[in-house]
């Protein structure tokens, strides 16, 4: 048996390199690409949700996802489910959904990492050493409460239901029926918030997780595996999502503004 001091390397020590990282390329662009998107959006939407105006189209009963469902007493006839809050400027009009999207956001895995990265630089990337002198991992306050991702889930999936009516009541005009650009809009934004929404991984072990036998739950595994699909592009469902919401929302205040006219196809 070889002893230590016959060893080669015996007595050596690891070599002293002063670079925090060897890493030549450009590390740094892709945490500050996410930090410069996620700060654009929250900032827009944080306007737009303190904002009270330019969020319904009564003609067409367009009605902006940051506002849905409106439940205060600024919200007039876009409140399809009464006014239970009054209407204080400090308020949302959405009050009852955007805390749960929020939290099923910032709990999301694919979130965790970007913002982690971007904003905590926890670690900024791969082979980069991490800002913080130690880690605890989500095992305390405040990041114990990222264990709670699959509840959001439940919430972010009502709430998907209703932003879902919203863009079915949307088909109206003054005759009755009525198709725009608007309604295009929304439908696609109702789209891909499902996409997003059901290719979490919480959703994928909600509908395949604990199963021994598939060929004992083929309807349960069939949607497993459509979970699995969508789950390998929830990273880019995060990102389109947040741009069909600012878009939708865009839209709709330009036309409750009188910026623009929708552009109407049947009536």
């Amino acid at each position: 048996m070889t002893t230590t001091a016959t060893r080669p390397d015996a007595g050596r020590t690891r070599a002293a390199i002063a670079a925090k990282t060897l890493r030549t390329d450009r590390w740094w662009f892709p945490p500050l690409i996410t930090f410069v998107g996620l700060t654009a959006w929250v900032t827009y939407a944080t306007v737009r949700v303190f904002m009270h105006k330019w969020f319904w189209v009564e003609e067409y009963h367009y009605l902006t996802p940051f506002y849905s469902p409106c439940v205060t007493e600024r919200c007039g006839n876009a409140a399809e489910f009464g006014t239970p809050l009054p209407a204080n400027w400090f308020i949302p009009d959405a009050a009852f959904t955007l805390p749960f999207l929020l939290l099923f956001r910032l709990t999301c895995y694919y979130y965790r990492k970007a913002y982690y990265r971007a904003f905590w630089l926890s670690p900024p990337a791969c082979a980069v050493p991490d800002g913080h002198q130690k880690y605890t991992g989500e095992t305390r306050f405040p990041l114990i409460f990222q264990n709670i991702h699959r509840y959001a889930f439940y919430a972010a999936a009502v709430i998907s239901i209703i932003n879902t009516w919203d863009a079915i009541v949307a088909f109206h005009s003054p005759e009755g029926f009525g198709f725009g650009l608007g309604n295009v809009i929304l439908v696609g934004n109702v789209v891909m918030l499902w996409a997003y929404t059901l290719s979490c991984h919480s959703c994928r072990h909600i509908v395949g997780g604990r199963l021994k036998h598939f060929s004992k739950h083929p309807v349960r595994y069939s949607f497993w595996n459509l979970v699995s699909k969508l789950n390998t592009r929830h990273m880019a469902l995060a990102w389109i999502t947040l741009g069909t919401l600012a878009l939708t929302d865009f839209y709709v205040m330009a036309v409750a503004a009188n910026w623009i006219n929708d552009l109407r196809f049947i009536n």
